[in-house]
């Protein structure tokens, strides 16, 4: 169905694929993984066309789709083949509303009315998205967008969909039946699919083949175990695997559990892990919080205490109101009753250098934070602005994602390096209240690691941090308390190891794992297990 036949791609000097050559097959589901900026996205474009007709670049060797060379054949004529969403989906939506969205794709290929009818009722409950049909796309939230966007890319029925981040802004069940229903088209339908993933935790399981981009233009490809047995980017799962052991590595939670008993056993007879900080000080609170959007409820009656020295994940399915939370304790959304402070002050009353110094937001959207025409101007702007000493800004970024090529356009970054540009930028002035959306939305595992790191010395220093996230693992590894949402009510609020290991669609994997025991990361049960008698 797909051959990259000697591909090579640069958008430079730097070749971004070397020398690839792949088959998919039909009916195959192909994840692609590799660090942040390793060519995933351009992978992805080249099997619709879009790289390298709108990208530009060099191009050697060829693609084949369905027995087309996309040298010869523009993205047009491809697109009645290849279905794409790209990492973001908002971008592509020319409509109002949610099902005039889904028809439209099916109204430029000139479908019949009844079968366009028949399509977008499978779509709609494909997606689970029967109950927003009606709903303008403008009140959506993140999640909710991107299962529209697959679902009017399923509509038009493709022979091969491709997907960028497919899971990137869903939670854990909303991924789960994203993925599960991409498989039933694989199986039942031969439908091809090839998507790019970071969170490898989710798609693992659903994978055919995986292929493993080094970064360097390289790459190795072949079945998940086979692959992730000597990856560096290995989800938590495999890790533990790795400590204990076993052979071959589990892709499955369940094949995990069924070689855990001696490891459970193990770790039963150790003593209980200290309990999570609770801070200092109140720096951020809300009192009886609301807002709305028209006739939606966002937030209904919403108390919490956000203290120094503390990370608190905001939790929830897509649309509970946790970028709704975030947004009204930065000052953009005022509430319709009750209210938000940071200190003694509703956020909106500080003025803009002050708001600047006091709370730090990263969006969802986090390329609405870049303007400049090149990193480093971005990060010297960001230098002056907040007065800081030349440099400081680009330390941040390169802490987080490693150094990022200086005269590179922001815009021309990948999703992940967007985003670590941004969380450099905001981070860098340390301020007192941080409020992150999604942010490890693009980042790879190292990444992540570093962004932990980076999180766990503000917590240090007394910063008090918001996060409101679907990354169950990041919770796992850094959060001191988490709050659950549901239709904008709080339905869960305590200490995180207690909130998600009580809360089976937010646990992470290694608690999935030995549950009933509360362990949460593999960093534990290792400090752990070295720090036992044997």
């Amino acid at each position: 169905m797909i051959r990259f036949a000697g591909t090579w791609f640069r958008y430079g000097s730097s070749w971004v694929v070397r020398d690839l050559d792949l088959e998919v097959a039909d009916g195959e589901l192909l994840v692609v993984v590799g660090p942040t900026g390793s060519g995933k996205t351009t992978l992805l474009k080249m099997i619709d066309g879009l790289v390298p007709h709108f990208s530009g670049g060099e191009l050697r060797g060829d693609v084949i789709v369905a027995g087309h060379s996309i040298r010869d054949t523009p993205p047009t004529e491809l697109a009645g083949t290849v279905g794409y969403v790209g990492q973001d989906p908002a971008a592509s939506f020319v409509t109002d509303l949610v099902e005039e969205e889904i028809a439209y794709a099916m109204e430029n290929l000139g479908i019949e009315p009844a079968v366009m009818r028949r399509r977008v009722e499978e779509a709609l409950d494909l997606m689970s998205l029967h109950e927003l049909r009606d709903r303008r796309l403008t009140t959506l939230s993140g999640g909710q967008r991107q299962r529209v966007a697959i679902a009017a890319v399923l509509a038009a029925a493709p022979r091969i969909l491709v997907l960028d981040e497919p899971t990137a802004a869903l939670d854990p069940g909303a991924a789960e039946e994203v993925l599960s229903s991409l498989t039933r088209l694989v199986h039942d339908v031969g439908m091809t699919v090839v998507l790019a993933e970071h969170r490898l935790e989710r798609v693992l399981p659903f994978a055919d083949r995986v292929v493993l981009l080094d970064g360097q233009g390289g790459m190795v490809a072949g079945e998940p175990g086979a692959v992730m047995a000597d990856s560096a980017l290995a989800p938590p799962l495999i890790e533990l695997g790795r400590l204990a052991g076993w052979s071959p590595l589990p892709i499955t939670v369940r094949e995990a559990r069924r070689r855990c008993g001696p490891l459970r056993e193990a770790l039963a007879e150790l003593p209980t892990l200290a309990p999570e900080a609770d801070g200092g000080d109140v720096v951020a609170k809300t009192d009886g919080l609301c807002a709305s959007f028209g006739n939606l409820l966002a937030l209904d009656g919403v108390d919490l205490a956000v203290r120094a020295g503390t990370i608190t994940a905001i939790m929830g399915r897509n649309g509970s109101g946790k970028s709704t939370l975030l947004s009204c304790l930065a000052g953009i959304k005022e509430p319709s009753c009750g209210n938000a402070s940071v200190g003694q002050t509703p956020p909106a009353d500080l003025s803009a250098a002050e708001r600047i110094r006091t709370v730090g937001f990263v969006p969802q959207e986090a390329s609405l934070l870049l303007y400049a025409q090149r990193v480093d101007e971005e990060c010297a702007t960001a230098d002056e602005e907040h007065g800081l000493a030349p440099g400081t800004t680009a330390a941040s970024v390169t802490a987080i994602a490693g150094e990022l090529a200086p005269d590179r356009h922001p815009r021309d970054l990948s999703e992940g390096q967007q985003l670590a540009l941004a969380l450099g930028i905001v981070l860098a002035p340390a301020p007192r209240l941080v409020l992150l959306d999604e942010p490890t939305r693009g980042l790879d595992y190292e990444a992540k690691r570093s962004l932990v790191a980076i999180l766990e010395m503000l917590r240090a220093k007394g910063v008090a941090i918001v996060v409101a996230t679907h990354d169950v693992e990041l919770v796992a590894q850094v959060a001191d308390h988490a709050v659950v949402l549901a239709q904008g009510e709080v339905i869960a609020n305590g200490g995180a190891r207690e909130v998600i290991c009580h809360t089976p669609a937010f646990a992470p994997q290694v608690a999935k794992v030995l549950s009933p025991l509360a362990w949460l990361t593999v960093g534990e049960v290792a400090a752990a297990l070295e720090g036992s008698p044997s």
